[in-house]
């Protein structure tokens, strides 16, 4: 079994997207501390975390894009271990609209089909180009709507990008997520590290959310999995 991280490192104040609260990540208390309070002379450290449940690499949940959609505490786990594709879309230019043409060169370079009941990943190298970078938050090349209803036409549950947003910056990306509530699908933000699943076929993908309580998204630890 090869496992391959497609999750970015949370740290205090890393990048988050505009306008939403940083990632603020801290220690409530040292080993010295913590000793100091026990006669027995031993102490564990604690450290706390603040964040948006779009922090780091994420999930959004169909309350994200309306208030009728399912909050994250109600997505179906059986939608965050699905089989995957990752398609190269690395030759997109940074704001550029990706659309159905280009998503269906990308399938069929890939020589696998995008799997039914499963996920499609999709590599623009933004984020290897321009994290930590400012262009991080603002130049990335996204889906557009219909590229979007075509992803939902070949069966999958979501799909994922490799940028803060699933489509350009400004009304684009707004009109992304509004489809994806119509269609019934979501998608994954700020995944990193897609070259690496370039040219290597199917996998099993994981991205388990946590259980926040009417939540409109959630950080996960994504992987691809692939078996020997």
């Amino acid at each position: 079994m090869r496992i391959v991280d497609l999750s970015r490192e949370l740290y205090h104040r890393a990048m988050q997207y505009p306008g939403q609260p940083t990632i603020i990540h801290g220690v409530w208390k040292t080993h010295a501390e913590a000793a100091a309070e026990n006669n027995h002379g031993h102490g564990n450290s604690v450290m706390y975390f603040t964040m948006p449940d779009h922090g780091g690499t994420h999930i959004d949940a169909p309350r994200h894009f309306g208030a009728e959609g399912i909050p994250i505490n109600e997505y179906p786990l059986e939608n965050c271990i699905v089989p995957g594709i990752c398609i190269d879309l690395r030759h997109i230019a940074p704001k550029a609209e990706i659309g159905v043409d280009e998503l269906k060169a990308a399938v069929e370079k890939a020589g696998a089909p995008i799997p039914k009941g499963g996920t499609v990943l999709l590599c623009t190298g933004h984020h290897q180009r321009t994290y930590p970078n400012p262009a991080y938050a603002s130049d990335n090349p996204g889906v557009n709507v219909p590229a979007t209803e075509w992803l939902a036409q070949q069966g999958i549950v979501h799909f994922g990008i490799d940028s803060m947003r699933p489509g350009p910056a400004g009304k684009v990306n707004s009109l992304v997520h509004k489809a994806c509530l119509e269609l019934n699908i979501t998608h994954m933000e700020s995944l990193c590290n897609l070259e690496a699943l370039l040219g290597a076929g199917p996998f099993q993908f994981i991205g388990l959310p946590l259980k926040w309580r009417g939540g409109t998204g959630s950080p996960i630890r994504a992987v691809a999995v692939f078996q020997d």
